[in-house]
């Protein structure tokens, strides 16, 4: 890939592009081989999770009302203390099992709404905590049951920029499909220009993994901003455990810029209807003087960057429940 940092000098982020339509683009189906995203998938579904499963943005998780979710069939609920630390535990209310997720949070207690049992993070009358670990852009919990691996002290996190030198943002969106095809979409990275147009052109895989010791998918891409307007970059796809892929940019502009897509199942494992949750994480970031001003106006710009996730992940959906679908009827490709 041709140098695209200016060897120092300065350059502008936008360059014009002048390459084919969209229909004249070389086709990738050739080297989007069946068995090279298969044995990725694999790989990552054999790599250990530790039981943790993203639950939400950090900044969904209050201090004054309570947060439900379900997560592979667990009733959950999430709040916080006083100072800022998550609590989590059975969304279920031992009393007579009111939905705690519609609690409110007083002074780091929350109460459930039908008769006001207080619990304030610690175990209370058949109600057992669970371990939360709150990362400082999303929230984890871990549930050993229906995890089923042997359990970490924390989640497995991908290096990222820190929250003070990045714009971060969170989208969620659920499609029914589950985890190991919403991961298996973002492992076949030669999909991107073909099936994603608007935002992503001149796509080349220019390194695919050969094993545990070189897991990672390089891609030499422009993302569309206007017109011919674009942005060229090489970004690396990893996975890291089995229900996360990470894309690092590691050259271009935005360079050390993340984006994690987590799928975190709402069914039960086997569930002949399975739902998941597809949270995804972006830190931007960049080495820009004028990048101060993107981070002042990141309440601004995260709506905008949600948009442009979710417009993504309309037809990202569609591609992964095709898949499940397939898989489900016994005629998945490969």
């Amino acid at each position: 890939m041709k140098d695209l940092s200016g060897g120092g000098r300065w350059r502008p982020p936008l360059r014009v592009r002048r390459g084919p339509g969209w229909f004249e683009q070389a086709p990738t189906w050739r080297e989007a081989q069946p068995s090279v995203i298969s044995a990725a998938l694999k790989r990552a579904s054999a790599r250990p999770s530790g039981n943790w499963f993203v639950v939400g943005s950090s900044r969904a998780i209050t201090g004054d009302r309570a947060y439900g979710r379900t997560v592979s069939g667990v009733e959950v609920v999430l709040w916080r203390t006083p100072t800022g630390a998550v609590r989590a535990g059975p969304g279920a209310c031992p009393h007579l099992g009111a939905p705690l997720g519609e609690g409110r949070v007083v002074c780091g207690t929350l109460l459930c709404r039908w008769h006001g049992l207080a619990l304030d993070g610690g175990p209370f009358a058949g109600w057992e905590p669970y371990p939360a670990h709150d990362d400082g852009v999303l929230v984890w919990v871990r549930l050993d049951e229906a995890g089923g691996e042997e359990p970490l002290d924390r989640p497995v996190l991908p290096t990222r920029p820190s929250s003070a030198d990045a714009v971060d943002s969170v989208f969620t969106t659920v499609g029914r499909c589950e985890p190991q095809d919403v991961i298996a979409n973002r492992l076949d990275p030669w999909h991107g220009s073909w099936f994603h147009p608007y935002s992503f052109v001149d796509l080349r895989v220019v390194g695919t993994p050969t094993g545990d010791l070189d897991d990672a998918f390089a891609v030499d891409v422009s993302f569309r901003v206007a017109g011919r307007l674009v942005v060229p970059v090489r970004a690396v796809f990893t996975a890291p455990e089995p229900r996360t892929v990470v894309m690092h940019i590691a050259e271009g502009e935005g360079a050390t810029s993340v984006v994690e897509t987590h799928a975190t199942p709402l069914t039960p494992q086997g569930s002949d209807s399975p739902r998941t949750a597809v949270v995804e994480a972006v830190l931007a970031a960049s080495g820009r003087r004028g990048f101060a001003l993107a981070q002042a106006a990141a309440p601004a710009l995260r709506p905008l960057m949600r948009r442009v996730a979710g417009r993504l992940w309309r037809d990202d959906l569609a591609y992964a429940e095709r898949r499940w679908s397939l898989r489900s009827a016994g005629r998945f490709p490969g």
